[in-house]
């Protein structure tokens, strides 16, 4: 590229949190990917953030990787995301059309990639006003999904889910739980490793004006035991509903219940931030038999 069409200063994790949702920093970057690709320019929008810098622009999502500056990405994330997405498409899962792929190499390395924008709702606001059979029924449809996913695949990240820890460190538990955890993850099988979106909240799922479901966002997908993608959903978009839960699983005893989150949670990168926000706070957690008692009193 003759110019820089990017001008902010990356160096770090708070730099890049400063500005990865400022369309002015943005805009002419965007717009020189868009000509690039033969597509046309529009008005850029904010999308709801994650780790990346991402955009609406016409009838266009566009996700800019961050840079290895940033202190969060390399090219393995942008790589992983582009499989785990056509991975999904191919099994059936409505997700957004993948349009292109590429690297603006500008002042920083931006790998980056455009897709359909889907005109719908997140789960969050389509649900408000949902009756418990349209809790079941949704639930159902979730696990239709779901099993459609999570399926054997070839390994498509570096990342070993049973070694993984960053975000469990930053959590404030206790050394002798942390301990205890890593022991357990260490020496318990979870069973076959499969194929995970890792992150089905509800930002990531979509519902159109014709009722379709869309799963958006793969930048956390995983080879992973299928209670890592279980475990998320109960708790996460789920929020521990009995009608959701009853549509997902079908008629479920609460030890099996139990037993999936349970281990779901502990091997999940973040399981954590599940702990805290939906069990109790990580200073009233001392060992892994409270992680259990607190998910009875959930599931009771």
């Amino acid at each position: 590229m003759a110019k820089n069409y990017f001008n902010s200063e990356i160096c770090g994790k708070t730099s890049w949190v400063n500005i990865y949702q400022s369309i002015g920093a943005w805009e002419s970057l965007i717009n020189f990917i868009l000509d690039k690709e033969s597509l046309p320019a529009s008005k850029i929008e904010n999308l709801s953030p994650g780790t990346n810098a991402v955009f609406k622009t016409g009838k266009y999502a566009i996700k800019i990787f961050a840079p290895k500056e940033s202190g969060y990405g390399d090219i393995s994330v942008y790589e992983s995301e582009i499989f785990a997405l056509s991975f999904a498409q191919s099994h059936g899962v409505p997700v957004p059309e993948l349009i292109a792929t590429g690297i603006a190499d500008d002042k920083y390395y931006f790998p980056y990639m455009i897709m359909d924008y889907i005109e719908g709702v997140s789960f969050n606001k389509h649900s408000e006003n949902f009756t418990d059979a349209e809790k079941i029924s949704f639930g159902k449809r979730m696990r239709e999904i779901t099993d459609s996913m999570n399926k054997p695949c070839r390994s498509f990240n570096s990342i070993n889910v049973k070694q993984r820890h960053n975000r469990w460190n930053e959590d404030g538990f206790s050394e002798s739980f942390y301990a205890e955890r890593l022991e357990y993850i260490k020496s318990h099988d979870f069973g076959e490793m499969i194929f995970i979106h890792g992150d089905l909240c509800e930002d990531n799922i979509l519902i159109d004006d014709k009722n379709i479901i869309y799963i958006i966002d793969f930048a956390d997908a995983v080879k992973a035991p299928r209670c890592y993608e279980h475990a998320h959903i109960v708790s996460e978009l789920f929020n521990f509903d009995k009608s959701y839960l009853r549509g997902y699983f079908g008629e479920y005893s609460i030890d099996e219940l139990v037993d999936i989150c349970f281990d779901g949670i502990l091997l999940h990168d973040f399981g954590g931030y599940i702990v805290n926000d939906y069990l109790a706070k990580a200073e009233n957690i001392n060992c892994l038999k409270d992680v259990r008692d607190k998910l009875y009193d959930k599931f009771r």
